[in-house]
């Protein structure tokens, strides 16, 4: 009982926030709805600003109401399982993220809580991780969404820089404007590439009904009325700011009319009632979007009551697929029939949600479906538009007939399944919501109000808004709506020729998905090549990478960035010639040489020479110090290469390669140090340094007190970092050394 009860508990944390977000409505229906402010990172405009007018109240009272209900129904469907606390605990954070992302009244503060909603999904989709198909599921989704995401970052960066303010509420102002800029197409573009991502616009759809391998109430949250809503809600945010325009108009209409055709054709082939249940919502988004792309205050209107009516009856028939997986053990429509008889809370809750989606009167899913083909019909080339609608609302009816009526009506199925009723923590939500539509179909005034604002919010105007109401006289809609129903019908007494018929054309084998997996089939073929081409095991391959990286990127700079420079003429000395051959000679030499160790003498002899040149250039103390390093140098190159051949066997080749890279390199380096000291030399942290070394540091030695002193904790890391290396090196030839004793 104790583990049942987690959800009850937890749930009263979303519910207290229900009621608490409730106490703002009367605010959010004024002229000034409640903000909270708090600077976060003003210097990149980033603050906390959270702001709950119509529209963020509205969805924030049902990602928190919905959540409420979810909670619960988890506490009890995953009750033996052993990481039910960490589902709950990603569930609830996901929540706050909605929440947050909802209530955000500043462009990148919603973008960081659009990010949190995707990661919190991958964990959610995820969670059974010992199973390859939930690994992948929800790496698809987080691939496709955190694509999406980038485009919006880069898309609200610019939005703000062309609006000059990150705050949402203050860009409406800015919008005559923002049209005119050269960037506004790349804005809208960038923009409706994150949108289309998160709801899953074809041809981003594929990645939801893979994420149905997820538990069961992570799919009823996730994927019914939050995350897959979070798109649509950044649209209908920008909509009074980047809407009104042709390629806004003529992008959403035609997205989101292919994404609803194809979704219910989608839907109506599967046989896996989540499946369904997941394309249906495809179709459901399609619509959403589509109305949002008309740009009236119709559609807006249309968009909104729609939005509640789809969260209440695929909210509950997501939990009536778990109560029926829980209660049979399977959830393949073909198996199920006759379980109204044993599960008559569940079946009943099915029924109503059903009916609902199928948009049948009295329920509010009915108002909501006349209310989108009335904002088709008053569009521009309504009538066009309202049949293409009216098809995908009639494959949803038979959709809805087939996931809601059909399981729970007739005889049981051949199988021998054991089916018994769930229990009320499991029915009970599912009910609950599908009573709440019939009850918004009866009463819908409740919610009018709040939804009226939330539309006004959207179109951006007073526009004329009809009222709630199941009649509205003999009207083309209703004409749409009845012929729908009648398809729908006939679509359902048909089902099985036109399931068999949409699997032989293969719909999801197509397009964006088969994209996709080609997509991660190049990129592993790609890293395994560049794995074998750059990671082969060879230091030297990896020095001469690293070489060759370093003077393409350095070449880069200098020829686009460093004018030729006219440097002093001086007569070259004698003893600077011997200096300067014996530099040239030496460098040569340890190239040329096959000999490990005769390169390694000669090496030092370069060395030896750079210290000669310090002692004439005036530093004494520096000389020293390459003295010591180098002869170190040498004596640890010596011992460690003296375990190995002792002739180096490289290729005649190679060899050339590594002298043309090192004339590169050095010419490359000494060209930008002559460039860098030809420059005019800011002199103010010189003289501070000198000023303070014999006051502060109590030295003569500016570079010494700079190092000891002034850099103290920099050359620390600096002799701590060669320490660790020293010893790591002593620790690899002691552990070889204790092998050839074994």
């Amino acid at each position: 009982m104790g583990r049942r009860a987690s959800g009850l508990v937890l749930g009263l944390v979303p519910l207290g926030l229900t009621v608490w977000l409730a106490t703002f409505v009367p605010t959010a229906l004024s002229s000034t709805p409640s903000t909270f402010h708090a600077d976060w990172v003003p210097e990149l405009g980033l603050a906390l600003t959270l702001r709950a007018d119509g529209l963020a109240l509205f969805m924030a009272l049902l990602i928190s109401g919905l959540g409420t209900l979810v909670v619960i129904y988890s506490g009890d469907y995953l009750r033996e399982h052993p990481r039910l606390g960490e589902f709950l605990g990603w569930l609830l954070f996901f929540m706050a993220s909605m929440l947050g992302l909802v209530l955000a009244d500043n462009g990148l503060l919603l973008y960081v809580f659009w990010e949190l909603t995707t990661i919190s999904s991958f964990f959610l989709i995820g969670f059974e991780s010992e199973k390859e198909e939930a690994r992948q599921a929800a790496l698809r989704a987080l691939l496709v969404t955190v694509l999406g995401g980038q485009a919006l970052l880069l898309g609200l960066l610019l939005l703000g820089a062309g609006a000059g303010t990150h705050t949402l509420s203050a860009l409406p102002a800015a919008g005559p404007a923002l049209r005119e800029s050269p960037y506004f197409l790349a804005i809208l573009l960038l923009v409706l590439g994150g949108a289309f991502t998160k709801s899953a616009q074809v041809p981003f759809h594929f990645w939801l009904p893979g994420a149905m391998a997820a538990p069961t109430p992570a799919s009823a949250y996730l994927h019914a009325a939050t995350m897959v809503k979070a798109g649509v809600y950044l649209l209908a945010r920008l909509s009074p700011v980047l809407g009104g325009t042709p390629v806004w108009q003529g992008t959403l209409v035609a997205a989101g009319l292919v994404t609803m055709v194809v979704g219910a054709l989608l839907s109506f082939g599967q046989t896996d009632l989540k499946r369904v249940l997941a394309y249906a919502t495809v179709s459901v988004l399609g619509t959403l979007v589509l109305l949002l792309g008309l740009g009236t205050a119709w559609a807006a209107w249309a968009m909104v009551v729609f939005l509640v009516a789809h969260a209440f009856y695929k909210g509950s028939l997501f939990l009536v697929a778990g109560a029926v997986d829980h209660g049979t053990g399977t959830r393949e429509l073909p198996r199920l029939g006759g379980l109204g008889r044993a599960m008559p809370f569940t079946a009943s809750a099915a029924g109503l949600a059903a009916l609902s989606m199928g948009g049948f009167s009295p329920l509010f899913g009915f108002i909501g479906k006349e209310l989108v083909y009335e904002a088709s019909w008053r569009a521009p080339g309504g009538g066009v538009l309202a049949l293409g609608v009216g098809l995908g609302f009639a494959l949803l009816v038979g959709t809805a007939l087939r996931v809601g009526i059909r399981p729970f009506l007739g005889l049981p199925r051949e199988g021998g399944l054991q089916v018994h009723e769930a229990g009320p923590a499991l029915w009970g939500p599912s009910l609950l919501l599908a009573v709440g539509g019939l009850v918004l179909g009866l009463v819908p005034g409740l919610a009018e109000p709040l939804l009226v604002r939330a539309a006004r919010d959207i179109a951006g105007s007073e526009g004329s808004i009809p009222h709630l109401s199941l009649w509205h006289g003999l009207t083309p809609a209703l004409g749409l709506s009845v012929a729908s129903l009648v398809v729908g019908g006939g679509a359902f007494a048909l089902r099985g020729p036109l399931r068999r018929a949409l699997g032989a054309l293969h719909l999801e084998r197509w397009g964006a998905e088969r994209l996709y997996h080609l997509s991660i089939s190049g990129l592993t073929r790609l890293a395994d090549v560049q794995t074998r081409v750059l990671q082969n095991g060879s230091l030297h391959r990896y020095t001469f990478i690293t070489v060759a990286a370093l003077v393409g990127l350095l070449a880069l700079v200098l020829v686009s960035r460093v004018r030729w420079l006219e440097f002093p003429r001086e007569e070259l000395r004698l003893y600077e010639a011997v200096l300067l051959i014996l530099l040239v000679v030496s460098a040569c030499v340890a190239i040329r040489m096959k000999s490990v160790l005769t390169a390694v003498i000669a090496l030092g002899v370069v060395g030896l020479a750079e210290a000669m040149v310090y002692v004439l250039l005036g530093a004494p103390d520096l000389a020293l110090t390459q003295v010591v390093v180098q002869t170190l140098t040498v004596i640890l190159f010596a011992l460690v290469f003296s375990r190995f051949p002792v002739r180096a066997h490289r290729e005649e080749h190679s060899r050339r390669w590594d002298a043309a890279l090192s004339l590169a390199a050095g010419g490359l380096i000494t060209w930008a140090l002559m460039n860098i000291t030809a420059q005019p030399r800011h002199t103010e942290l010189a003289e501070t340094y000198a000023a303070r070394s014999a006051r502060d540091a109590h030295g003569l030695n500016i570079v010494n007190t700079i190092l000891v002193d002034f850099r103290a904790l920099d050359t620390m890391g600096e002799t701590t970092v060669l320490a660790t290396a020293g010893l790591g090196v002593y620790l690899l030839f002691r552990k070889q050394r204790q092998r050839s004793q074994a």
